[in-house]
């Protein structure tokens, strides 16, 4: 795990990668409880046996969305970033879904640091971020997300 505590330390990654995460399973248990959060609960994310018999992929799969939600919680496995008055995730500049990920998958985030540029005192970093799956040649995802951070003087 990296430490960074201000732009100038940050800035030293410029172009390299800054690591990878641990392995998280998608449960059922997370599947179902975020389509209860957005309200989307379309079969092929929540009824297992009509997705299991019914399905392309055999299985339940999970949104979309929720492999996404994992980004700053898997973020901060990678990194941690100290010294702040504030951390916000201010957005996503490309991003593309290649592969389905299925219950019980283990995905992990890597992450490199494509640009980063100081805002009058506020450091706004932009992640090329891929989620990968266990055994699976192509990403869950991958693309850009941009994050601000304003570090204590």
């Amino acid at each position: 795990m990296q430490i960074i505590t201000s732009h100038a330390e940050f800035e030293q990654y410029l172009g390299k990668e800054l690591g990878v995460s641990s392995w998280h399973t998608i449960t059922q248990e997370q599947i179902n409880k975020f389509a209860d959060a957005t309200l989307d609960h379309q079969w092929i994310h929540v009824d297992e046996e009509r997705a299991q018999n019914e399905g392309p992929f055999k299985a339940t799969i999970a949104h979309g969305y929720l492999t996404l939600s994992l980004i700053p919680y898997l973020w901060k496995e990678i990194v941690d970033i100290q010294n702040l008055k504030m951390e916000i995730n201010y957005g996503i500049e490309s991003l593309r879904f290649a592969q389905a990920v299925t219950v019980n998958s283990k995905v992990r985030l890597k992450a490199k640091l494509a640009s980063i540029i100081n805002l009058r005192g506020v450091t706004k970093v932009n992640m090329g971020i891929e989620m990968e799956i266990e055994d699976q040649k192509k990403p869950a995802f991958s693309g850009e997300v941009v994050f601000l951070y304003h570090f204590i003087s």
